[in-house]
């Protein structure tokens, strides 16, 4: 555990996959929070890049140990703003310092581009990735509210 957690960008800033075999390897970990993603992974998140998300890994000693997946934008609530639409770390590396560094990846990605909040949903069910975000700094704004389509 002594070597140093890497950040890796599996997109470039067009949604263009730059690290196709990191991409693969990933999908083990982002499949513990997407259990539902498609059988073809790497299809499925290339349409997902193409509407506008970035995706970067926390790899150490070439393991994947921590997936998230963003996007920046500008809305009406927040201006411009990075919303994270997945943020997961390993079953295996949880509490060992990989979602506090994606977390840090990411704001650091947000200043850059001059982005106001960083901003994400987290389901209820979810209390441990709660605490953690509260701890991390981010409050609890309002409801997320959905309705099925058919």
């Amino acid at each position: 555990m002594n070597e140093l957690l890497r950040m890796v960008a599996i997109t470039d800033a067009h949604g263009r996959i730059v690290e196709r075999v990191t991409l693969a390897r990933a999908e083990r970990v982002h499949r513990q929070l997407r259990a539902q993603l498609e059988p073809d992974y790497v299809a499925h998140m290339t349409r997902v890049f193409a509407d506008g998300a970035r995706m970067c890994v926390a790899e150490r000693a070439g393991s994947v140990l921590g997936v998230a997946v963003f996007r920046m934008y500008e809305n009406t609530c927040d201006g411009v703003h990075l919303y994270v639409d997945d943020l997961v770390t390993d079953d295996t590396a949880r509490s060992s310092g990989v979602g506090k560094a994606l977390l840090d990846h990411l704001q650091a990605a947000a200043r850059a581009r001059g982005c106001k909040h960083l901003t994400l949903d987290s389901g209820t069910q979810r209390t441990r990735a709660h605490g953690f975000y509260l701890r991390e700094g981010l409050f609890i704004r309002g409801f997320h509210f959905a309705k099925p389509i058919q």
